[in-house]
């Protein structure tokens, strides 16, 4: 893992989700216990008023925690919070986002604080939140 050492307004790199498939859902369901049939059963989907299943919000969730563990060990990670906005469809591609917003110290440890956002092609801005991550 590289240095992690960004300046205030800078963006991160960017983390691409492969479009959301049936079969994620249904592995996700598995994982996370979140077996919900309004995200892996069509006729449950279709009686809500829904065209099709969606992603589980937690899914989104998983994949922003991804991008921040990316970014650096799990261990630096002091806050993570999120804000569910809008529903992931299943086929969407959704990419993470984080941009930092201040870097700040706090009994003596350097803390940047990022803005996190989880965005379909469409611009649809699904998830909204926060991380702050101790850096080097």
């Amino acid at each position: 893992m590289t240095t992690f050492d960004p300046e205030v307004g800078a963006e991160l790199p960017p983390l691409a989700i492969a479009p959301i498939s049936r079969t994620s859902l249904a592995l996700f369901a598995g994982a996370s216990g979140d077996h919900n049939p309004i995200h892996i059963d069509l006729d449950v989907a279709r009686s809500a008023g829904l065209g099709d299943v969606f992603a589980q919000g937690m899914l989104s969730m998983a994949y922003l925690g991804r991008l921040l563990t990316d970014l650096v060990p799990q261990q630096r990670l002091r806050s993570y919070r999120v804000r569910f906005a809008a529903i992931t469809p299943v086929h969407a591609r959704p990419t993470c986002t984080a941009t930092v917003t201040s870097i700040d110290e706090l009994n003596g440890e350097r803390l940047a604080t990022l803005g996190l956002e989880v965005v379909l092609d469409d611009g649809t801005v699904t998830l909204l939140g926060e991380a702050v991550v101790a850096l080097d």
